[in-house]
């Protein structure tokens, strides 16, 4: 894979707390366009890689470089902001303006894309706010536009911060447990939302509930206490591979990192629709 198709590129990269780390990864290729989900128990590292790449995190070694920006390197204060707009974030915690109402929520992911008097005075385009109205009807909050954003459940809440998405227009998509707080029925509706809201995106997901990863990737990498055991397509990746991440036991010696995209989308791995309760259970 040449350098220019590349959204995420690490290596030699150690996340430390104190004596303790948490995350250490030799190298990581993550192509543009890309779908990924990161899998594993509590505390293997799933987060801490999200918020790496998110620019939440800074790593005690190594270097990252997401959408051609090496992170560690100081840039003006006018690239960091085109930076983060090209970055859409559904985390946990939600990151929402309790005191603004859910179509303001929306309305915040298009900021980038607005003019300085604008954007300090929430005075929005009547198209854009067409735009967040259609984004909340896609993701099954029309009604809910006026009503403020703390009177709304965990799940639409969690709803809202995937319409905010389509306004952002990122090139690249970090979900850390989207489908938290969502029924069966509007998590799997998440999952298409996620993959069709900025077509042709970078999606990177942490993803515990092993029946979606056919609906949110194409390849999947799978950690245990802070290091890489397999980056794999998802048709390589069964419920026995899934079984033994879970597990606890020695880490595995880790399967060779896939580093190219694979060059169309494999047919689902049928045996993940089927996944043991005992791997949905795991909660972040």
């Amino acid at each position: 894979m040449s350098a220019g198709t590349l959204d995420i590129h690490i290596r030699d990269l150690a996340v430390k707390a104190g004596s303790r780390t948490l995350l250490r990864l030799d190298e990581l290729h993550i192509g543009a366009g890309e779908r990924v989900a990161i899998v594993g128990h509590n505390g293997a590292g799933k987060s801490t890689l999200l918020r790496v790449i998110g620019g939440l995190l800074e790593p005690a070694e190594g270097s990252v470089s997401v959408l051609g920006r090496p992170l560690r390197e100081p840039v003006s204060d006018a690239a960091l902001r085109a930076w983060r707009c090209e970055v859409g974030q559904v985390m946990q915690g939600l990151h929402m303006v309790s005191r603004l109402s859910a179509r303001e929520n929306v309305l915040i992911g298009a900021l980038g894309r607005l003019s300085g008097w604008r954007s300090w005075s929430r005075l929005y385009p009547a198209a854009l706010v067409d735009e967040a109205n259609q984004a909340l009807a896609l993701v099954g909050l029309q009604g809910r536009g006026d009503a403020r954003t703390d009177r709304l459940s965990g799940g639409e809440r969690q709803k809202l911060s995937i319409a905010r998405l389509r306004l952002q227009r990122p090139r690249l998509i970090l979900a850390d447990e989207p489908t938290a707080n969502l029924d069966p029925a509007a998590a799997a509706d998440a999952c298409h939302w996620l993959g069709s809201i900025a077509p042709g995106a970078t999606l990177i997901t942490v993803v515990h509930q092993p029946a979606l990863l056919p609906l949110l990737a194409d390849r999947v990498i799978g950690l245990r206490d802070g290091a890489p055991v397999f980056d794999l397509p998802i048709a390589e990746v069964g419920v026995d591979r899934l079984q033994a991440l879970y597990e606890p036991g020695p880490t595995p010696a880790p399967t060779s990192p896939q580093t190219q995209a694979p060059t169309s989308r494999p047919d689902p791995a049928p045996a993940l629709m089927a996944c043991r309760p005992t791997l949905q259970g795991n909660t972040p």
